[in-house]
């Protein structure tokens, strides 16, 4: 979008996502009131990341959990969370395991 004066209306907001082995943060220029779901699908990230998927991961904006239709505001970090293999409860179990086996 352009205004009057001539310069672009657009903002730049960042969509980040990362698995164990790698991370991918991209900054994508939006219009104003774009959705969270709106920025994910421009950014491209769906086709980089198959696995994706938005009915199952959340989101969140700078670790706040957000809805998809949630509007963005100029310098969002838009953010994709993995599924948990494990829940916390767990995970701690798992390493308190581990420490007492170190231990011996």
């Amino acid at each position: 979008m352009v205004n009057a004066r001539g310069k672009s209306e657009l903002m730049a907001i960042e969509v980040a996502y990362a698995t164990p082995g790698r991370q991918r943060v991209l900054v994508v220029e939006v219009a104003p009131a774009t959705t969270v779901a709106a920025a994910i699908y421009q950014s491209g990230i769906l086709q980089e990341f198959p696995e994706i998927d938005l009915e199952v991961n959340a989101v969140g904006i700078f670790g706040n959990h957000a809805k998809l239709e949630d509007r963005l505001q100029p310098g969002d970090r838009v953010e994709i969370y993995r599924v948990l293999q494990i829940g916390p409860n767990e995970a701690r179990k798992r390493r308190a395991l581990r420490a007492r086996r170190r231990e011996k």
